[in-house]
């Protein structure tokens, strides 16, 4: 039931990765008119966890640091708060006139960002933002239902880990899919009910590092925590990534049947999946927020920009492109979109979140 919002760099990263920031290009790549390997399509986002892309003029963003949910022009990149006032928000879907919006949830000591919504919980608006209301308690259904049959509780009633922490969303035909890291299972909720399900509960890997003494912190439990993170659909089928308790070699993507959540292919040997999208033609792309950092505290001078990466697997051929700290990630009408500097604020980085488009020439 575990989902780590921290990083082992953050404290020691400092003033300096702000100029490493602000001497990243706003288009990196290409040059003479080239079409660039990746264009920033908008910045100064906060925290930009959630991305749903609605069509060819406009993508939604989920900002977990501002508690806001933005409209982005993908042409122009001009940006238009939603909704606001909404703090640790991570996921964001629209379908038939509404948005439904999804907050993160308590830490393993139960504390959460104040707010007038409870925590681990879907919202519900129209399409202007307006009239939210809270739609299903998530936290309520892991209280009561325990999808993964982890322990939950010390004998002081104190929670052994993060019960409740949901990561992404999507709409879909057959209701809302929600990645919850902190429950270690997918849940569906009906958009208009709110009634809460259990979809999907991924297996504990069981790598040489998961079965290690101390990999472990709810007792009674073999392996590390799944943690689902990030949910795609295609067609009939739905696509999980797994953060696999920032294991290495511990995370997964999972292809699933649509109706009944049963898995039809398994992609394992991955670290740290934060966000997974599909092609029509069956590529998938995963986002590897924490790719490159370093194990322990950052070496003098460090490079925060060089943290994160892409992976394309194409009928079986690996390839990665460089894009920095990604989370949500979607791929529309031919094109691939990222949140980029997702977890900069957690390096004290404020503000320098992006939205880009991920072009071919960018995987190598």
């Amino acid at each position: 039931m575990k989902f780590t919002h921290t990083l082992k760099m953050v404290a020691a990263v400092g003033t300096g990765a702000i100029t490493v920031l602000a001497g990243v290009p706003a288009y990196a790549g290409g040059g003479h008119g080239a079409k660039p390997a990746v264009r920033t399509i908008t910045t100064k986002l906060s925290g930009p966890f959630g991305l749903d892309v609605l069509s060819s003029r406009v993508a939604l963003v989920a900002e977990s640091d501002s508690g806001e949910v933005t409209a982005v022009n993908l042409r122009s990149g001009r940006r238009t708060t939603l909704i606001s006032k909404v703090p640790g928000v991570s996921g964001v879907a629209a379908t038939h006139g509404k948005i439904y919006t999804l907050i993160g949830g308590p830490n393993e000591e139960g504390a959460a960002p104040p707010s007038k919504y409870p925590p681990a919980s879907v919202l519900v608006s129209d399409a202007r933002g307006k009239h939210v209301r809270v739609l299903a308690d998530l936290l309520k259904y892991e209280l009561r239902h325990n999808p993964d049959r982890q322990k939950q509780f010390d004998k002081s009633g104190k929670p052994y880990d993060a019960l409740s922490n949901p990561f992404s969303m999507v709409a879909t035909r057959w209701g809302l899919l929600v990645a919850d890291g902190g429950a270690n299972d997918v849940l569906r909720v009906d958009p208009r009910t709110g009634r809460v399900s259990t979809f999907f509960v991924p297996p504990n890997p069981k790598t040489k590092a998961c079965l290690a003494k101390g990999a472990q912190a709810n007792p009674g439990t073999i392996g590390c925590d799944p943690v689902p993170t990030g949910i795609a659909v295609q067609g009939r089928h739905v696509y999980i990534s797994t953060l696999g308790a920032e294991q290495p070699g511990a995370a997964a993507i999972y292809k699933l049947d649509g109706r009944s959540g049963h898995v039809l292919k398994k992609w394992s040997g991955f670290t740290s999946l934060t966000g997974v999208a599909v092609s029509p033609r069956g590529t998938l792309f995963a986002s590897e927020v924490l790719f490159g950092a370093p194990a322990g505290d950052p070496p003098p001078g460090f490079d925060p920009s060089k943290v994160g990466r892409l992976t394309r697997i194409d009928h079986g051929r690996v390839t990665h492109a460089a894009v920095t700290m990604p989370t949500g990630l979607e791929y529309f009408d031919g094109k691939l979109y990222a949140t980029s500097w997702s977890i900069a604020g957690l390096l004290g980085i404020k503000d320098a979140g992006r939205l880009v488009q991920v072009n071919p020439s960018a995987f190598k």
